[in-house]
């Protein structure tokens, strides 16, 4: 018997976020469990907290889609630290929670919400003009529309398109077989003064995500993209799944060379699971 927890990440609003399932102490699981817990939550990600392996960590996590392991993922770190926490773990720091996962450890600073270190890219720069036809390709559009393109991947994979504005972000009607090998983010600017600064969609079909309600990782990269290039401030607020009905909110702030993506976390359900 384990423990469980499904939380909801990155909303305020009960039920408007992006949930992830966490299994604790689950050492005596083997992956092939892992695997197949992971397919029949069929959640964008299913986590297991495990002991560390490092001295600095204060727990390891492995982080699985129903179609395979990630090294990092940005709402399974926050949802897993805050499912941690709930159940009484117990920090080397008070004031943060170091995660070891398959990027390395990534710090989660814990204070008003909690916020995850931005992992550094294991890709950047500017996409080439054959994956912006891709890119166009896949969301139905011309690759005129597609205002610049970067890769910002973190360990999905990921590759970000800025579109003219929010509005054509979610007016997107994309062709996930097009899609093909492509883990696409999208993004586009509101007008300035509003509640939020931009709207953000993630697409993983390989991954067996089609549409991530609110990636983590995703806004980590188009951050450390679009703060390094002047488009966005230091610190603003994205939003992202409200093509699918959610609220999803992200809380991303640099300081100094640290960006930090952050988000609202709140146990939806909790209770016991046995695997055989």
């Amino acid at each position: 018997m384990h423990d469980f927890r499904q939380v909801d990440v990155f909303s305020a609003e009960p039920l408007r976020g992006n949930p992830v399932a966490v299994v604790h102490a689950a050492d005596d699981l083997t992956e092939e469990q892992m695997r197949a817990f992971a397919r029949w939550t069929n959640l964008s990600e299913t986590t297991f907290l495990l002991a560390p392996t490092t001295a600095g960590a204060d727990y390891r996590l492995r982080i699985f889609t129903p179609g395979g392991e990630l090294p990092f993922a940005g709402h399974p770190t926050l949802g897993s630290a805050h499912a941690w926490l709930e159940a009484g773990g117990q920090p080397q720091h008070p004031e943060r929670v170091v995660q070891e996962c398959g990027a390395g450890l990534v710090t989660v600073r814990r204070g008003e919400r909690l916020a995850f270190a931005a992992p550094p890219l294991l890709r950047s720069g500017p996409a080439d003009a054959e994956t912006v036809r891709a890119i166009a390709r896949a969301l139905r559009i011309e690759p005129s529309e597609v205002v610049a393109a970067q890769w910002v991947d973190n360990g999905p994979g990921w590759v970000a398109a800025r579109l003219r504005d929010a509005d054509a972000v979610l007016a997107l009607d994309p062709d996930y077989v097009a899609m093909a090998d492509l883990d696409l983010g999208v993004v586009g600017l509101y007008p300035p003064g509003g509640e939020v600064a931009i709207e953000v969609r993630g697409f993983a079909p390989e991954l067996a995500v089609p549409e991530d309600p609110v990636t983590g990782s995703l806004n980590a990269g188009v951050a450390q993209w679009l703060i390094g290039s002047g488009v966005l401030p230091p610190s603003y607020v994205a939003a992202q799944g409200t093509a699918l009905g959610r609220a999803g909110r992200v809380h991303v702030d640099q300081v100094g060379d640290t960006t930090w993506v952050g988000g609202d976390t709140s146990t939806t359900i909790s209770g016991t699971l046995r695997l055989r």
